[in-house]
């Protein structure tokens, strides 16, 4: 089965996007709208995450994408909701696109040393 062809109106995949470098964003202080753009902020790294991962490792990853979306390495970065309202709010603005590189700015480097550990852990056992 062959996959679909990607819309052509769609914002390139993670990999692709050329990074930018991370202009701080800051949500609203009410906590209810912070909320609220933090759950489309979750949505989209969601789909970012998804799509890193297969086009990184060309196959599903369960583990991956939750390391990249789970509120444990959000943490790292800061308070998890506001890290997802902040996403939200790039989304809001500036489109997909502008959201995927904000991501990739980010979050993607924190991750990346990560992962880097995590491999290094596992070759040592």
């Amino acid at each position: 089965m062959s996959r679909p062809q990607p819309d052509s109106s769609a914002p390139p995949p993670p990999e692709s996007t050329p990074a930018r470098a991370f202009t701080a964003v800051s949500p609203p202080s009410d906590p209810v709208a912070e909320q609220q753009l933090a759950w489309t902020g979750d949505a989209v790294l969601a789909l970012f995450a998804r799509q890193h991962v297969l086009a990184r490792l060309g196959r599903i990853d369960t583990p991956a994408f939750l390391e990249l979306t789970s509120n444990g390495f959000l943490s790292c970065l800061g308070r998890p909701t506001r890290i997802e309202a902040e996403i939200g709010l790039v989304y809001e603005r500036e489109g997909l696109a502008a959201a995927f590189a904000y991501i990739e700015a980010r979050l993607l480097p924190t991750w990346r040393t990560q992962q880097s550990r995590r491999a290094r852990q596992r070759s040592t056992r």
